[in-house]
């Protein structure tokens, strides 16, 4: 083949069947690494593009417009300078001849030099052309970068074919093919040798050996003869439409759950949906009970009517398409009747216990080593949340809070959730209601996890929020408090999380509690068994603070604006921002936020008072006067708007001592000789850069 030749390539790696909630990234990473190497190495056209195929027993990636060889390239190396290259007569000095030996270069004679100026002296570069990489050479550099790069978080050590080479790779491996069009490209990976021939379904492929006949025709002949869709993509979509079809069919929808969809596209590849049924009367079981069990256990797909209750059908993805499939559906209504059985029996012997008698127990669990029990830590979050409602909603609201944080972990020791830990808090509302226990108490305690994960619901009440806030304000302040800080991607008590779900909380719901303040009244419930963490925590909280508001659209210098000055009302935060976007089209913004930046500079290197006071003998110029006169005005016209919180007036008010300011600058020296002077017109900058302060850090918007 010439070096113009484009063909497909095909790269496929047969295995044993991958882990099935790997496969998708697997697959991906599969094919963007073997790609991009090849494409680094200018084996791949501009217009290339790349299908990625992740079946569970197969990884393979083809691409269009491959060429059979690398283009020559035009290298340009630069040796030494002249200076030191050649001698006066021109001839070539020991170190230059030393540098082409490096490089390969033959000196006898001499190549020819260019001479250019690399920005400190003229300096001699070769011109050499490099001769384009064969595609088989860098197909195998390619496939090993792309096995070393794959996702793997657990190796296999398994015996190679000659039965005493070790293996290590993510499941033994036992088939490679390589084609260029339809041309085999000799390659080895994996101790397998490239060839053309793969394998098709286990149970239902046409052949036990499939010979694929070139790059192009893989996908179809996979299916036809091997029946199976190799895409990842494909047989997911095959899934969704043959999921939703049946549904319909019932007047039903299927349970929506991505993760359990593409698990189960990694666990099959010949997809068939079948409908199955249990007996309606395991729906007297919390549906949440049913729902995880068939889907964390058996990987089904529960049926919910239009209201989203669970019905009594749900559906299988086969891996097989039998003609008669009543035998495979009888099996799986048999297979999941005792995982039902076993819900409801744990659902009806949890009910024997209240959770109030269950809470003594919890002295036996353990938290955390330095943090003691968990019967220790309600006492704590019982604290938090009695004073956190109390802020809130006065005695009343504190007595729910009490009890319901009382409550709230006593579910831990129920049957149904050691068996199924996700269903914390959820079962703790049910068994609350069989209790008796109001409403408000029953949200509280299925609402107290909540956020559980970005964009969860936030609590439905003031009980809930109350107890949510108090529970995620423990683990924050216990945690910082014994340094267990979450580091790089670290972070096993998800206390990014926490912290979180306690900034939406203040913020989305808009409560009249300050940062600080929810810290202070978490460190008693301690008992002086941890380090104040108030620092750490607060530079964290604000740290993802910062990160939520980026994620929402604001923009790095208003976030920067705000967040620099540390508000401990949350809930004000974004009228903050609202006010630093309108202040910063205003005209003026940009001069003032230049000269609040100069300002803070010269304070910081100043040994003015804090507080200092402006004396109005000392105002000896008149720019000086203008704008301590105009600072009284704006200051006036300003806090009033501060306090009520409409900071945008409040910045608004500022754009009239731009004039002032400007002239002052202009015309006054502020480090004047005068040790008096220098002091007022420090005093008066000081005064000025707090108020234009107040809402947020306006230097951060200079340029």
């Amino acid at each position: 083949m010439s070096a113009e030749t484009r063909s497909s390539l095909l790269v496929e790696l047969f295995v044993e069947e991958l882990p099935p909630k790997a496969l998708k990234k697997l697959g991906e990473s599969f094919a963007s690494v073997l790609v991009e190497s090849l494409r680094a190495q200018g084996l791949c056209a501009d217009a290339s593009e790349a299908t990625s195929f992740a079946s569970p027993r197969r990884l393979a990636v083809h691409i269009s417009k491959v060429a059979a060889k690398g283009a020559d390239k035009l290298v340009q190396q630069k040796l030494v300078p002249v200076s030191i290259g050649l001698d006066a007569n021109g001839k070539a000095t020991p170190v230059l001849l030393k540098k082409l030996a490096a490089l390969g270069v033959v000196a006898d004679p001499l190549p020819n030099f260019h001479r250019a100026t690399d920005g400190k002296a003229e300096t001699l570069f070769l011109n050499q052309m490099v001769t384009g990489t064969a595609l088989g050479p860098a197909l195998q550099k390619a496939i090993d970068e792309t096995l070393q790069k794959l996702p793997i978080s657990k190796v296999m050590t398994y015996q190679a074919a000659d039965g005493w080479s070790g293996i290590k790779f993510v499941r033994p491996a036992h088939g490679l093919v390589a084609l260029h069009g339809a041309e085999v490209v000799p390659v080895q990976a994996l101790a397998l040798q490239s060839g053309r021939t793969t394998q098709g379904h286990r149970f239902e492929s046409l052949k036990p050996v499939i010979v694929v006949r070139d790059a192009d025709g893989y996908a179809a002949q996979l299916e036809s003869e091997g029946a199976v869709i190799a895409s990842f993509a494909l047989r997911r979509a095959e899934i969704v439409r043959q999921l939703t079809a049946k549904a319909q069919q019932e007047g039903l929808v299927p349970i929506d759950d991505d993760a359990l969809l593409d698990e189960v596209t990694g666990l099959l590849e010949r997809p068939n949906v079948l409908l199955c049924r249990f007996e309606p009367e395991f729906l007297q079981v919390p549906q949440e009970c049913l729902i995880l069990t068939m889907k964390q256990n058996q990987k089904y797909f529960p049926l919910l009517d239009a209201q989203g209750r669970l019905t009594d059908r749900f559906l299988v993805v086969s891996n097989i398409r039998p003609t008669d499939a009543s035998a495979v559906i009888t099996g799986n209504e048999r297979v999941v009747r005792p995982r039902l059985a076993d819900a409801r029996f744990f659902f009806l012997q949890d009910r024997k216990k209240t959770l109030q008698s269950r809470v003594p127990s919890l002295a036996k669990v353990v938290y955390h080593n330095k943090l003691g029990t968990q019967a220790e830590r309600v006492e704590r979050v019982r604290a938090i949340a009695k004073a956190i409602a109390q802020q809130l909603g006065g005695e009343a609201l504190a007595a729910a809070a009490d009890r319901a944080a009382l409550l709230a972990k006593a579910d831990l020791l129920t049957e149904m959730v050691g068996e199924f830990p996700e269903l914390q808090g959820i079962m703790g509302g049910y068994y609350a209601r069989n209790d008796g226990e109001s409403e408000a108490i029953a949200d509280a305690i299925v609402d107290h996890y909540k956020p559980r994960f970005s964009g969860d619901a936030l609590p439905r009440n003031a009980v809930g929020l109350a107890v949510a806030l108090a529970d995620k304000i423990e683990t924050l302040v216990g945690m910082f408090g014994i340094g267990q800080m979450p580091t790089g991607d670290k972070d096993p008590f998800a206390l990014r999380r926490h912290a979180l779900g306690t900034i939406r909380m203040l913020t989305e719901r808009e409560l009249p509690l300050a940062l600080d303040e929810l810290i202070a009244l978490a460190l008693p419930a301690f008992l002086g068994r941890i380090q104040d963490p108030t620092q750490a925590l607060t530079d964290f909280v604000f740290d993802r603070l910062a990160f939520a508001l980026r994620e929402q659209g604001f923009t790095a210098q208003e976030v920067d604006a705000v967040v620099s000055l540390r508000p401990q009302r949350l809930a004000e935060v974004k009228q903050r921002l609202a006010a630093v976007r309108a202040f910063a089209a205003l005209p003026e913004a940009a001069a003032l936020a230049a000269a609040n930046k100069r300002i803070g500079n010269i304070l910081k290197k100043s040994d003015v008072q804090q507080g200092a006071k402006v004396e109005p003998a000392l105002l000896h110029e008149e720019q000086e006067r203008s704008l301590h006169d105009a600072l009284g005005k704006v200051a006036k016209e300003s806090a009033p708007l501060f306090l009520k919180g409409d900071y945008t007036g409040a910045l608004r008010a500022f754009a009239k001592l731009r004039v002032p300011v400007d002239a002052f600058f202009d015309k006054v020296m502020v480090n004047a000789d005068d040790v008096a002077l220098r002091s007022n017109r420090l005093a008066l900058l000081q005064q000025l850069h707090a108020l234009m302060n107040q809402v947020a850090d306006l230097s951060r918007l200079a340029a």
